[in-house]
């Protein structure tokens, strides 16, 4: 068994991106899968949407990445997912590693001996494309983007995706673009489909799954350190993070989880 990595980016801010991470982990999870997030944001949000303080924790991403400390060190068992945990010191690992040579590989190197033991890896990267973004497409097997269905959605993705391609010749030729994740959906409205439609044949990305739909569930989640799926796993958004997971993992989607999922049936 080697795990599948997945570097979920978009240099673009509130797209919920970290709410893509946590709820396929927990997906996924459900789908009887071994997985491991990876923090890889100073800001730290996936680490405290599960409801860890890293700043309490022994080692860090910023161990792992700057002291060469073993990944696993950072590593914490989850209900929902194996999390490596990341705080505020992060943000120094930008600096640091700069004038580091081989900076780019650093997660790659770090990951390699836990490959085995997870199906699949998905690593929250920070919305930029510095050094630890580089290190999570360079880590990666594929890569996840979310997009938020609004006007200014595909602000960013052209950069993302040059960046894509400057990474595949420089650091990792196998990197693949999965496609994206349409986020904050609403079905009331024809502007959503409409963004989703215009960056599905502006950048030819496919659509994984179906949009997940907005709910304040996804806000309160985090305060009860719960992936959507464990905190309101009826709501429509909860059931389209499980058919995005089915569509990565190639199984089959119940109909009625699909319904949920498209507004169907509640």
């Amino acid at each position: 068994m080697t795990a599948t990595v997945y570097a979920v980016a978009n240099q673009k801010g509130g797209v919920a991106k970290t709410t893509t991470v946590v709820s396929l982990s927990a997906a996924l999870t459900e789908l009887g899968l071994a997985v491991l997030s990876i923090d890889m944001d100073p800001q730290s949000a996936l680490t405290f949407s599960l409801g860890y303080d890293a700043d309490q924790m022994r080692a860090t991403m910023h161990d792992v990445l700057v002291r060469g400390e073993p990944l696993e060190h950072a590593v914490h068992q989850h209900a929902e997912t194996d999390l490596a945990v990341a705080n505020s010191d992060l943000a120094g690992a930008e600096v640091t590693l700069a004038s580091r040579a081989g900076r780019e590989f650093r997660l790659r190197r770090a990951l390699q001996p836990l490959r085995g033991t997870y199906d699949v890896v998905l690593i929250d990267c920070p919305p930029s494309l510095g050094v630890l973004t580089l290190n999570g497409l360079t880590a990666a097997d594929r890569l996840l983007v979310p997009v938020q269905c609004e006007t200014l959605a595909h602000r960013g993705v052209a950069q993302l995706l040059e960046t894509v391609a400057d990474v595949r010749q420089l650091t990792n030729p196998e990197l693949s673009v999965a496609g994206f994740v349409a986020t904050m959906y609403d079905s009331r409205t024809r502007h959503g489909a409409a963004v989703i439609a215009d960056v599905a044949q502006r950048y030819d990305m496919a659509l994984i799954g179906t949009p997940v739909r907005s709910s304040v569930r996804f806000a309160e989640a985090p305060h009860a350190g719960k992936s959507i799926l464990t905190y309101a796993g009826r709501v429509p958004g909860a059931a389209a993070y499980r058919v995005i997971a089915a569509e990565l993992a190639g199984v089959p989607i119940a109909d009625d989880v699909r319904a949920v999922a498209e507004g169907r049936r509640r």
